[in-house]
């Protein structure tokens, strides 16, 4: 197998960013090994700030898209030339040599797969949170511990559910496990606690948990935003949207 030819896309999706997304490009650039990186692409939902501008300016290819993490991450995997798609969150910082441990993974015959997570916290309650992450099961998995898949089982899937406002890694991942073998890569993504301090950790992981059980017990993907909206988001004058933070049973959605 040709090393050269297993090129990454990374696909970031942002809205009004700017406070985040040159810290993610900075530290992807500083934590690749070598040339596997084939393109960054940032798909856009709309933003109102320098987003784009920052990206374009580290070199990013800059794409613009409805508002939506699914729609957003579909779109940077259709435009993708990568043989593997890699979803980052825009405050989740990869590991040193990402991309070579990816491209190892797939060359061990792992066609899916994601990192283990640390939060920027000493909280003991993250941090067991976090250790759970090691666990290959599906409960134990989130979209800021980052998801690589090959393109052509991406396309087989057909993505993202776009019907999915939140939660649609792990809807996705839990169709991955149907499938075929899930890697969990011994290294660590770094995540913000910011909203665990900010909102109360028991309370919030509750609420993850919450949605986690809805979920494996039939809730639709309104059901799911619905007690999203009621429960857990931001409030609007904080121009984001949905932080899909699903992880063990802890940081979900």
């Amino acid at each position: 197998m040709d090393r050269k030819q297993n090129k990454i896309s990374i696909i970031i999706p942002t809205f009004n960013e700017e406070g985040h997304i040159s810290k993610v490009l900075q530290a992807l650039e500083k934590n690749a090994s070598g040339d596997g990186i084939k393109e960054i692409i940032v798909v856009d939902g709309g933003s109102t700030d320098a987003t784009t501008n920052i990206a374009a300016s580290l070199g990013a290819k800059i794409l613009k898209s409805s508002k939506g993490r699914a729609k957003q991450m579909n779109l940077g995997a259709k435009n993708a030339s990568g043989t593997i798609l890699y979803f980052l969150h825009v405050d989740s910082i990869p590991p040193r040599n990402f991309d070579q441990n990816i491209v190892k993974a797939y060359e061990q015959g792992f066609s899916a797969g994601c990192f283990r997570l640390h939060f920027n916290s000493k909280s003991l309650f993250l941090r067991f949170f976090a250790w759970c992450t090691c666990i290959n099961h599906i409960l134990c998995r989130g979209g800021d511990q980052s998801l690589y898949i090959t393109k052509g089982l991406f396309d087989e899937f057909d993505g993202f559910d776009e019907n999915y406002t939140i939660y649609e890694d792990i809807e996705l991942i839990h169709r991955i496990y149907k499938k075929v073998r899930f890697k969990i890569i011994p290294n660590y993504v770094i995540t913000s606690a910011r909203r665990y301090h900010e909102r109360g950790m028991i309370t919030l992981q509750y609420h993850f948990g919450v949605i986690h059980a809805m979920y494996f017990t039939g809730a639709k993907p309104n059901d799911l935003y619905t007690y999203y909206l009621e429960k857990i988001a931001i409030k609007k004058n904080t121009a984001t949207y949905p932080q899909n933070r699903a992880a063990p049973l802890q940081k979900s959605i």
